[in-house]
């Protein structure tokens, strides 16, 4: 159950307003989304970011982006945004059922990470969960696959999708109808 409900429509004008602002046209927000409206404040100050984050300007391709991203709702165990990022983007990132597995329960050296740099950046995103930090080899690794502004990226990525899991959990911000349970990748 909720700790802090989501608002329900009808929205004030300007909770509607910026509630347009998050969501694709003719979507309705999510229940985070709305959850974060109730700080209206808050959601003003936080969605340039949050749009730069999942936006054109961020140096790393879709794919891996949201290998980053379901890697650290994984690990921080937000099942609510992990769903919301396997249901709307897995499909644009092509990736399959082995590796969403693996990235939910698995390691970066399961057979499905053919690429060093997908499973280099799987062992950034568990050192940064672990540690807060990455240590030199594995730096040096990643500076070999990563240019300057990735490297840069991939920590401010991590750590945003790190608040977000502590907001989602701590209100304890009800799953989206339909999206994926961490029970539906780790009991296969």
């Amino acid at each position: 159950m909720a700790r802090i409900p989501a608002l329900e429509p009808p929205f004030t004008l300007d909770v509607e307003a910026q509630l347009a602002t998050m969501m694709p046209a003719g979507m309705p927000p999510i229940g985070l989304f709305r959850t974060f409206a109730r700080n209206l404040p808050m959601t003003i100050a936080m969605s340039p970011w949050g749009r730069y984050e999942l936006g054109r300007f961020l140096s790393m391709p879709l794919r891996e982006r949201e290998i980053a991203i379901l890697r650290t709702c994984a690990r921080c165990g937000c099942e609510y945004e992990w769903g919301v990022h396997l249901m709307v983007f897995a499909n644009r990132a092509e990736l399959t059922p082995a590796q969403v597995t693996s990235l939910t329960c698995g390691s970066p050296d399961d057979p499905c990470w053919t690429t060093g740099q997908e499973a280099t950046l799987i062992r950034m995103v568990d050192a940064l969960h672990d540690s807060c930090d990455v240590d030199d080899k594995l730096w040096q690794s990643a500076q070999e696959l990563f240019d300057e502004r990735q490297l840069l990226d991939i920590p401010l990525l991590c750590g945003w999708y790190h608040a977000i899991c502590f907001a989602a959990r701590t209100a304890r911000v009800e799953l989206e109808p339909g999206a994926p349970r961490f029970v539906d990748v780790t009991a296969a």
